[in-house]
């Protein structure tokens, strides 16, 4: 039976899902910090209300996943908060979500999106890679970040 692959605009109560989605991941490999409360807790007022966007991954009408773009300079987007669900990992949900992001971003007008990561979120390093983006100096204000990534949606598909 094939799954059905939904990509949806948030709404506010998504923001249960969101914080979930997010604290899993942050917690198994690091610590949430302050700023990661305040985001999670009320992303109306620190993504939306600034000019990003949230998307949320459905497989089946089921949340499964979620990815922020955050507005970070005039036509630039910082890919953010990206979370799968771990009973739908491996099964190409991340990349319908970061695809989907893309697209948003230059819905709105970004001719780039940057990144900050760890090494340590291998399949996430890879499926960045995949979609094109490349590594650049590291500059961010997260301290669970050691990597940084960016790239140029003029010469993206």
């Amino acid at each position: 039976m094939m799954e059905t692959i939904g990509i949806i605009e948030y709404k506010q109560e998504h923001q249960p899902w969101f914080e979930r989605l997010n604290r899993t991941w942050i917690e198994r490999y690091f610590k949430m910090e302050p700023i990661d409360f305040d985001v999670l807790q009320h992303p109306e007022t620190h993504i939306i209300a600034k000019g990003g966007s949230i998307l949320m991954v459905t497989v089946d009408d089921v949340i499964a996943g979620t990815v922020a773009l955050k507005y970070s300079a005039p036509g630039i987007y910082e890919f953010t908060k990206m979370a799968v669900d771990e009973k739908y990992r491996g099964r190409k949900v991340g990349e319908a979500l970061a695809q989907a992001a893309i697209q948003k971003a230059k819905a709105l007008g970004g001719w780039k999106i940057i990144l900050y990561s760890n090494t340590v979120l291998e399949p996430a390093i890879r499926l960045y890679r995949k979609l094109g983006f490349q590594e650049v100096p590291v500059d961010g204000p997260y301290e669970r970040s050691n990597i940084k990534m960016e790239l140029n949606l003029s010469t993206h598909d």
